[in-house]
């Protein structure tokens, strides 16, 4: 993207709760003047969108770069810090920054457990190839406490239509990363619209084969989606 700031603010305008800013050109592109951008654009149109320094953070200098630029949160990758997790996350702790740490398998997700993490993110992808494991985030959502617990959970990667988005939330997942995929097309705010309107049942009943129902805020079933809400079933969305 030519400009982090400008497609930053339309996310946030659009719905998004947090946007993700990549810092390490040579592995992501962009750099901490993009962040500090994105950072002035969405504190000038909403106050509790929170923006999320992504980097490959090996050493504590790198928090109080993202501390220091403004931003709310920093990325931790579990794989990457291995048994220095817990420092890192108590550093950000000390300096008042917000983590989340991505995982990718069953011993990531428990490390991250066990180091008190308070927002993970499982992927899709392998973490050595980068190949896509559709149902990675789905198989390992067992291992959090359940629908409102005090883990804010979400899942990324190759997530980029309603359809797949409904699983991950289903299943107990809080949220969901998005990347090119939603943020480059036309239907983006209907996906945003749908993700934050959504009508699911909590991640405890979701074996009951009620997967297909849908309610109202009253916990009434509806007969359908929301108006202006895309059907899951709609197989030509965000393509």
């Amino acid at each position: 993207y030519d400009d982090a700031g400008l497609v930053a603010e339309a996310m946030v305008r659009l719905g998004a709760d947090v946007v993700f800013v990549n810092v390490d050109y040579h592995s992501y592109g962009g750099d901490l003047d993009e962040l500090k951008s994105a950072i002035r654009a969405v504190r000038g149109v909403n106050d509790n969108a929170a923006v999320v320094m992504k980097d490959i953070v090996v050493d504590e200098i790198q928090l109080g770069l993202a501390k220091e630029a403004g931003a709310d949160g920093i990325l931790l990758i579990a794989s990457v810090l291995g048994p220095a997790l817990e420092n890192f996350l108590n550093a950000a702790t000390v300096i008042g920054l917000e983590t989340i740490v991505e995982c990718h398998t069953y011993n990531e997700v428990k490390a991250a457990l066990d180091a008190l993490a308070q927002n993970i993110m499982v992927s899709n992808r392998d973490r050595i190839t980068g190949q896509l494991i559709p149902d990675q985030a789905i198989k390992l959502a067992g291992m959090f406490p359940g629908s409102g617990g005090p883990i804010v959970t979400l899942a990324g990667g190759g997530i980029s239509t309603t359809d797949q988005m409904k699983k991950h939330l289903a299943v107990g997942y809080d949220a969901v990363v998005v990347g090119k995929a939603v943020m480059g097309s036309a239907r983006a705010p209907e996906f945003i619209r749908a993700a934050r309107d959504r009508t699911l049942l909590p991640a405890e009943l979701s074996q009951w084969g009620l997967e297909d129902v849908e309610f109202d805020v009253d916990g009434n079933v509806m007969s359908g989606p929301r108006k202006g809400v895309p059907s899951a079933d709609d197989g030509d969305v965000f393509m």
